[in-house]
C-alpha cells in the first residue's frame, strides 16, 4: 500500500502551482497590455478627423492620466472626439497628424518630465519639429514647493511655441492638485468644445453675495451691451483677494433655479472697495438667447438678488510688489482686471503705469473714462493711449498702437518694465504678443515671460 505525501510535498507543489498560475496570469496581463498599446498606437497614426482632439499625458503617479480621462470625457461631451496616449507613445510625425492637442503634464523631482515621458523629452524636445498647424493648451501640474515649479509643462510649452504650434489658450498651472485650477481647466474646455454647460468635476463651495448695483456702460455702442456689475458680500464676512484674482459666478436660469457650470469674470475692484465689481458684456447666441453668465447677471437676476460667488486666485496676474513700471494693455471688458491693477499700484505709491486700451467707438465704449483720466491727472498713469477701430476708415487696434509706440516699449523694457495683458485671446492678445515680438525679439519676449514679466490674463 503506498505510502500518503508528505505533507511539506503537498505544500511545496501548492507553491509552485500558485506560482505557475501567477506567471501565467502576468504573462497574459503583459500580452493585453501589449496588444492595448498596439491598439492605441494604431489609433493614433490614423488620420484625424475634423472633430479629433488628441489628449496627451505625461503622468507620474496616475494623476494626469487621470485627468486626462476626465479631459476626454468633457470632451466628448462637447461632441468631440477625443484621443488619449501617453506622451512617451508620440513622435513629431503623430504630432503633425493633428489640429488641435491637449497636453496634460506632471513635473517630477526638480523640473524632470515623468519616467514614462522621458523618451519624448529626449528625443522628440531635442529636435525641430513643423507644428505650424497644430492648436494646443497645457495642463501643468506641480508642487509650488519646488524650486522648478511645473518645470516639464512649462518646457513642453516652450517646445511647442518655438516649433510654430498656436496656444489655444495660456498654460493653467496646478498647485498639488487645486480644485480651482482645474476648473479653470474646465472653463476652458468649455470654450474649446462650445459647450460652456459642461458640469463641474467638483462643485466649488460659492457664498451668497447680492447683486447691488448694475449699470449700462456703453449706451449707444455698435457691440453688445456693456455692465459695470457690483457684487456686495454676506453680512459680516470680509473676503479677501488680490489684483488679477477672478470670481466664478455660478449662473441661474431664475432666481431660486438650479445652478449652471461656474463662469468666471476679471475682478475690477480691491476689498477696499467694500465689493466685487465687474465688467460684463451682454453675449447673445445666434437664435438671440442670451448667454448663461452675461443674461444672469445683465439682465435676469435684479437688485438685491443673491449672486452665487466664490473669488480664485490668479496668482500669475498678481502685480509685482516692487515699484517696477508696468505696461497695461487690454481691449473691451479686459480693463477690468487692469483697472484692479491700477488700483493696487497707486494703494502701493507706485505710478509708473502706461494703459494702452482699446475699444470700438469713443464716443460709446470708453469705459471708466473718468476715473482714468482722473488717475492721470493725479500722477498714477504715465501715459494713457486709447485707440478706438471704428473710429477711422483705416481700423486700428491695441496691437498697431504699439507698434506706433515701439520706442516707448523699447526704453520701458529696458527700465525693467512689465507687461500685463488683459481681454480676448484671439485677436487682441494674438495680435499683442505679435507686435511685441516683432519690437522685442521672439527671444527677448520669451525671456520676459520666463522672468515673470511678461503676464497675460485672457479668455
Amino acid at each position: 500500500m503506498p505510502l500518503p505525501p508528505h505533507p511539506r510535498l503537498i505544500a511545496a507543489a501548492g507553491i509552485v502551482l500558485a506560482w505557475l498560475l501567477l506567471c501565467l496570469w502576468a504573462w497574459r496581463q503583459a500580452r493585453m497590455r501589449a496588444a492595448s498599446q498596439a491598439r492605441a498606437l494604431r489609433a493614433l497614426d490614423a488620420p484625424p478627423g475634423p472633430q479629433t482632439v488628441l489628449v496627451a499625458y505625461a503622468s507620474q503617479t496616475g494623476f494626469a492620466a487621470e485627468l486626462a480621462e476626465h479631459t476626454a470625457a468633457a470632451l466628448a461631451s462637447g461632441g468631440l472626439q477625443a484621443r488619449v496616449a501617453e506622451l512617451g507613445q508620440l513622435d513629431t510625425a503623430t504630432l503633425g497628424h493633428y489640429a488641435r492637442a491637449l497636453f496634460i503634464a506632471s513635473t517630477y523631482g526638480e523640473g524632470d518630465p515623468p519616467d514614462a515621458a522621458a523618451p519624448f523629452a529626449d528625443t522628440a524636445m531635442q529636435s525641430a519639429a513643423g507644428l505650424g498647424a497644430l492648436r494646443y493648451a497645457v495642463l501643468a501640474l506641480g508642487d509650488s514647493s519646488y524650486a522648478h515649479f511645473c518645470g516639464f509643462g512649462h518646457r513642453l510649452d516652450d517646445w511647442l511655441r518655438a516649433n510654430g504650434a498656436t496656444p489655444l489658450f495660456d498654460l493653467v498651472e496646478v498647485d498639488a492638485g487645486d480644485a480651482a485650477a482645474l476648473r479653470h481647466w474646465q472653463h476652458h474646455l468649455g470654450l474649446v468644445t462650445g459647450c460652456t454647460d459642461l458640469p463641474d468635476w467638483q462643485a466649488p463651495a460659492y457664498q451668497a453675495w447680492r447683486l447691488a448695483r448694475r449699470t449700462l456702460l456703453n449706451p449707444g455702442s455698435q457691440g453688445g451691451p456693456c455692465y459695470f456689475i457690483e457684487l456686495t458680500p454676506p453680512h459680516g464676512m470680509a473676503p479677501q483677494w488680490q489684483a488679477g484674482d477672478i470670481a466664478e459666478i455660478g449662473p441661474r436660469d431664475a432666481p431660486g433655479s438650479p445652478l449652471h457650470a461656474h463662469r468666471e469674470y476679471s475682478i475690477a475692484s480691491l476689498p477696499a472697495d467694500g465689493a466685487v465689481h465687474l465688467l460684463v458684456r451682454q453675449m447673445r447666441a445666434a437664435d438671440g438667447a442670451l448667454g448663461l453668465g452675461s443674461g444672469w447677471l445683465t439682465h435676469t437676476a435684479q437688485a438685491g438678488q443673491r449672486i452665487d460667488l466664490r473669488v480664485r486666485a490668479n496668482r500669475n496676474f498678481h502685480p509685482p510688489a516692487d515699484a517696477r513700471p508696468l505696461i497695461l494693455v487690454g481691449n473691451g471688458t479686459g480693463l477690468a482686471g487692469l483697472r484692479a491693477l491700477i488700483k493696487a499700484r497707486r494703494g502701493a505709491g507706485h505710478g509708473r503705469n502706461w494703459l494702452v486700451f482699446g475699444e470700438r467707438n469713443a464716443a460709446h465704449d470708453w469705459f471708466c473714462r473718468d476715473e482714468l483720466e482722473q488717475w492721470r491727472g493725479e500722477g498714477w498713469l504715465e501715459h494713457v493711449d486709447a485707440v478706438f477701430s471704428r473710429d477711422a476708415p483705416q481700423r486700428r487696434y491695441v496691437q498697431d498702437l504699439l507698434r506706433e509706440r515701439a520706442e516707448r516699449v523699447r526704453d520701458w523694457i529696458s527700465e525693467g518694465a512689465a507687461v500685463y495683458v488683459c481681454g480676448s485671446l484671439h485677436g487682441m492678445a494674438e495680435g499683442v504678443h505679435q507686435a511685441l515680438a516683432d519690437i522685442l525679439g521672439p527671444a527677448q519676449l520669451q525671456a520676459l515671460q520666463h522672468a515673470g514679466r511678461y503676464r497675460r490674463d485672457v479668455y
